[in-house]
Protein backbone atom coordinates (compact mmCIF):
# COMPACT_ATOMS: atom_id res chain seq x y z
CA UNK A 1 0.00 0.00 0.00
CA UNK A 2 2.65 2.54 1.06
CA UNK A 3 4.85 1.54 -1.88
CA UNK A 4 1.97 2.15 -4.27
CA UNK A 5 1.30 5.57 -2.77
CA UNK A 6 4.96 6.55 -3.11
CA UNK A 7 5.09 5.31 -6.69
CA UNK A 8 1.94 7.19 -7.63
CA UNK A 9 3.27 10.39 -6.09
CA UNK A 10 6.60 10.14 -7.89
CA UNK A 11 4.97 9.33 -11.23
CA UNK A 12 2.67 12.32 -10.83
CA UNK A 13 5.67 14.55 -10.15
CA UNK A 14 7.42 13.20 -13.23
CA UNK A 15 4.34 13.87 -15.36
CA UNK A 16 4.22 17.42 -14.08
CA UNK A 17 7.90 17.96 -14.96
CA UNK A 18 7.32 16.83 -18.54
CA UNK A 19 4.78 19.64 -18.95
CA UNK A 20 7.21 22.37 -17.91
CA UNK A 21 8.78 24.47 -20.62
CA UNK A 22 12.55 24.48 -20.34
CA UNK A 23 14.55 27.69 -20.46
CA UNK A 24 16.04 26.97 -23.88
CA UNK A 25 19.50 27.39 -22.38
CA UNK A 26 22.45 25.07 -21.90
CA UNK A 27 22.15 22.97 -18.74
CA UNK A 28 25.49 22.23 -17.00
CA UNK A 29 23.85 19.31 -15.18
CA UNK A 30 23.87 17.49 -18.54
CA UNK A 31 27.56 18.08 -19.27
CA UNK A 32 29.64 15.00 -20.05
CA UNK A 33 26.70 13.21 -21.63
CA UNK A 34 26.02 12.64 -25.33
CA UNK A 35 25.90 15.96 -27.18
CA UNK A 36 22.80 14.88 -29.08
CA UNK A 37 20.98 14.27 -25.81
CA UNK A 38 22.03 17.69 -24.54
CA UNK A 39 20.93 19.35 -27.78
CA UNK A 40 17.49 17.75 -27.69
CA UNK A 41 17.16 18.57 -24.01
CA UNK A 42 17.81 22.24 -24.72
CA UNK A 43 15.31 22.23 -27.60
CA UNK A 44 12.55 20.86 -25.37
CA UNK A 45 12.19 17.76 -27.53
CA UNK A 46 9.58 15.34 -26.11
CA UNK A 47 11.26 12.41 -24.37
CA UNK A 48 10.56 8.89 -25.54
CA UNK A 49 11.99 6.98 -22.59
CA UNK A 50 10.98 8.38 -19.20
CA UNK A 51 12.78 6.80 -16.26
CA UNK A 52 11.06 3.93 -14.48
CA UNK A 53 9.56 4.21 -11.03
CA UNK A 54 12.48 2.49 -9.29
CA UNK A 55 14.84 5.11 -10.71
CA UNK A 56 12.45 7.82 -9.58
CA UNK A 57 12.69 6.44 -6.05
CA UNK A 58 16.50 6.49 -6.26
CA UNK A 59 16.41 10.12 -7.42
CA UNK A 60 14.04 11.07 -4.61
CA UNK A 61 16.26 9.44 -1.99
CA UNK A 62 19.22 11.37 -3.37
CA UNK A 63 17.23 14.59 -3.26
CA UNK A 64 16.34 14.00 0.40
CA UNK A 65 20.01 13.56 1.33
CA UNK A 66 20.92 16.58 -0.75
CA UNK A 67 18.36 18.80 0.98
CA UNK A 68 19.35 17.51 4.43
CA UNK A 69 23.01 18.43 3.95
CA UNK A 70 22.17 21.82 2.49
CA UNK A 71 19.96 22.49 5.48
CA UNK A 72 22.83 21.83 7.87
CA UNK A 73 25.25 24.24 6.21
CA UNK A 74 23.38 27.48 6.72
CA UNK A 75 26.44 29.72 6.81
CA UNK A 76 26.92 29.37 3.05
CA UNK A 77 24.69 30.27 0.10
CA UNK A 78 22.77 27.33 -1.31
CA UNK A 79 20.93 26.69 -4.58
CA UNK A 80 22.64 29.67 -6.19
CA UNK A 81 21.28 30.52 -9.62
CA UNK A 82 24.04 30.63 -12.23
CA UNK A 83 22.89 32.22 -15.46
CA UNK A 84 24.40 33.76 -18.57
CA UNK A 85 22.99 34.56 -22.00
CA UNK A 86 22.85 30.87 -22.92
CA UNK A 87 23.56 28.91 -19.71
CA UNK A 88 21.30 28.24 -16.72
CA UNK A 89 21.98 26.10 -13.66
CA UNK A 90 22.00 26.04 -9.87
CA UNK A 91 25.06 25.55 -7.68
CA UNK A 92 24.48 23.55 -4.48
CA UNK A 93 26.70 25.49 -2.09
CA UNK A 94 29.01 28.49 -2.44
CA UNK A 95 31.85 29.35 -0.07
CA UNK A 96 34.38 32.17 -0.25
CA UNK A 97 36.66 30.28 -2.64
CA UNK A 98 34.73 27.16 -3.71
CA UNK A 99 31.64 25.71 -5.29
CA UNK A 100 30.41 22.52 -3.59
CA UNK A 101 28.31 19.91 -5.36
CA UNK A 102 26.49 17.30 -3.26
CA UNK A 103 25.91 13.81 -4.61
CA UNK A 104 24.72 10.64 -2.88
CA UNK A 105 25.51 7.00 -3.66
CA UNK A 106 24.49 3.56 -2.55
CA UNK A 107 27.00 2.33 0.02
CA UNK A 108 28.26 -0.40 -2.32
CA UNK A 109 29.19 2.19 -4.93
CA UNK A 110 30.61 4.45 -2.24
CA UNK A 111 33.06 1.85 -0.94
CA UNK A 112 33.74 0.37 -4.38
CA UNK A 113 35.45 3.65 -5.23
CA UNK A 114 38.12 2.78 -2.65
CA UNK A 115 39.41 0.01 -4.88
CA UNK A 116 42.64 0.62 -6.74
CA UNK A 117 42.29 1.71 -10.34
CA UNK A 118 39.22 3.88 -9.80
CA UNK A 119 39.62 7.10 -11.79
CA UNK A 120 37.44 9.83 -10.29
CA UNK A 121 38.16 12.16 -13.22
CA UNK A 122 36.72 9.61 -15.65
CA UNK A 123 33.95 8.03 -13.59
CA UNK A 124 32.52 11.34 -12.35
CA UNK A 125 33.23 13.43 -15.44
CA UNK A 126 29.65 14.77 -15.81
CA UNK A 127 29.58 15.88 -12.17
CA UNK A 128 33.01 17.49 -12.38
CA UNK A 129 32.23 19.38 -15.59
CA UNK A 130 29.06 20.75 -14.05
CA UNK A 131 30.89 21.71 -10.88
CA UNK A 132 33.75 23.42 -12.68
CA UNK A 133 31.40 25.30 -14.99
CA UNK A 134 29.82 26.90 -11.94
CA UNK A 135 33.28 27.60 -10.50
CA UNK A 136 34.24 29.34 -13.73
CA UNK A 137 31.07 31.42 -13.97
CA UNK A 138 31.17 32.36 -10.28
CA UNK A 139 34.90 33.16 -10.33
CA UNK A 140 35.84 30.53 -7.77
CA UNK A 141 39.29 28.88 -8.03
CA UNK A 142 38.12 25.42 -7.03
CA UNK A 143 35.20 23.04 -6.78
CA UNK A 144 34.47 20.31 -4.25
CA UNK A 145 32.56 17.16 -5.12
CA UNK A 146 30.95 15.92 -1.90
CA UNK A 147 29.77 12.30 -2.17
CA UNK A 148 27.58 10.83 0.58
CA UNK A 149 26.91 7.16 1.32
CA UNK A 150 23.13 6.74 1.62
CA UNK A 151 23.37 3.95 4.20
CA UNK A 152 25.55 5.56 6.86
CA UNK A 153 26.25 9.13 5.70
CA UNK A 154 29.98 8.58 5.31
CA UNK A 155 31.37 11.36 3.13
CA UNK A 156 34.18 11.64 0.61
CA UNK A 157 35.26 15.04 -0.69
CA UNK A 158 37.25 15.55 -3.90
CA UNK A 159 38.80 18.92 -4.70
CA UNK A 160 39.28 20.10 -8.29
CA UNK A 161 41.02 23.27 -9.42
CA UNK A 162 39.62 25.45 -12.16
CA UNK A 163 42.95 26.04 -13.88
CA UNK A 164 43.14 22.28 -14.53
CA UNK A 165 39.58 21.99 -15.84
CA UNK A 166 38.87 25.26 -17.59
CA UNK A 167 39.89 23.97 -21.02
CA UNK A 168 37.56 20.96 -20.71
CA UNK A 169 34.68 23.23 -19.73
CA UNK A 170 35.37 25.50 -22.69
CA UNK A 171 35.55 22.51 -25.04
CA UNK A 172 32.14 21.25 -23.84
CA UNK A 173 30.57 24.67 -24.35
CA UNK A 174 32.24 25.18 -27.72
CA UNK A 175 30.82 21.92 -29.08
CA UNK A 176 27.31 22.58 -27.80
CA UNK A 177 27.31 26.14 -29.12
CA UNK A 178 28.59 25.04 -32.52
CA UNK A 179 25.71 22.64 -33.18
CA UNK A 180 23.18 25.06 -31.72
CA UNK A 181 24.35 27.95 -33.91
CA UNK A 182 24.15 25.72 -37.01
CA UNK A 183 20.77 24.30 -35.95
CA UNK A 184 22.41 20.96 -36.62
CA UNK A 185 21.83 17.73 -34.70
CA UNK A 186 25.04 16.36 -33.16
CA UNK A 187 25.97 12.75 -33.93
CA UNK A 188 25.14 10.17 -31.24
CA UNK A 189 28.17 9.87 -29.00
CA UNK A 190 27.83 8.08 -25.64
CA UNK A 191 30.58 9.44 -23.42
CA UNK A 192 30.14 7.91 -19.98
CA UNK A 193 29.12 4.78 -18.02
CA UNK A 194 30.98 2.32 -20.26
CA UNK A 195 29.41 -0.66 -22.02
CA UNK A 196 27.72 -3.96 -21.23
CA UNK A 197 27.42 -6.77 -23.80
CA UNK A 198 28.74 -4.39 -26.45
CA UNK A 199 26.05 -1.78 -25.85
CA UNK A 200 26.72 1.64 -24.30
CA UNK A 201 25.10 1.99 -20.88
CA UNK A 202 24.51 5.70 -21.43
CA UNK A 203 22.19 4.86 -24.34
CA UNK A 204 20.60 1.71 -22.95
CA UNK A 205 20.03 2.78 -19.35
CA UNK A 206 20.25 6.53 -19.02
CA UNK A 207 18.98 8.22 -22.20
CA UNK A 208 15.48 9.66 -22.19
CA UNK A 209 15.64 9.96 -26.00
CA UNK A 210 16.86 6.40 -26.68
CA UNK A 211 14.02 5.18 -28.92
CA UNK A 212 13.90 8.45 -30.86
CA UNK A 213 17.65 8.33 -31.46
CA UNK A 214 17.72 4.66 -32.44
CA UNK A 215 14.92 5.15 -34.95
CA UNK A 216 16.65 8.17 -36.43
CA UNK A 217 19.90 6.25 -36.83
CA UNK A 218 18.10 3.32 -38.48
CA UNK A 219 16.47 5.71 -40.96
CA UNK A 220 19.77 7.45 -41.67
CA UNK A 221 21.55 4.15 -42.34
CA UNK A 222 18.73 3.06 -44.65
CA UNK A 223 18.98 6.29 -46.66
CA UNK A 224 22.76 5.96 -46.94
CA UNK A 225 22.44 2.33 -47.97
CA UNK A 226 20.03 3.20 -50.77
CA UNK A 227 22.43 5.92 -51.86
CA UNK A 228 25.24 3.36 -51.95
CA UNK A 229 27.26 5.08 -49.23
CA UNK A 230 27.29 2.15 -46.77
Amino acid sequence: MIQDLINQKLLAEQEERTKRQRSGKISPSSFGYCFRKQHWNRKNEPITNPVDVRTLRIFKAGSLFHDFVQGLITEHQSEVKVETEDILGFADLITEDSVIDIKSEHSRSFFWRKKSGYDINKEKLPNILQLMTYAKLLNKPKGVLCIISKDDMCIDEYVFFLDKWQDKVEEELKTLRYYWSKNELPPPQPRCYGEKDGKPNECEKYCSFRDKCYELEKATKLILKKAGQV
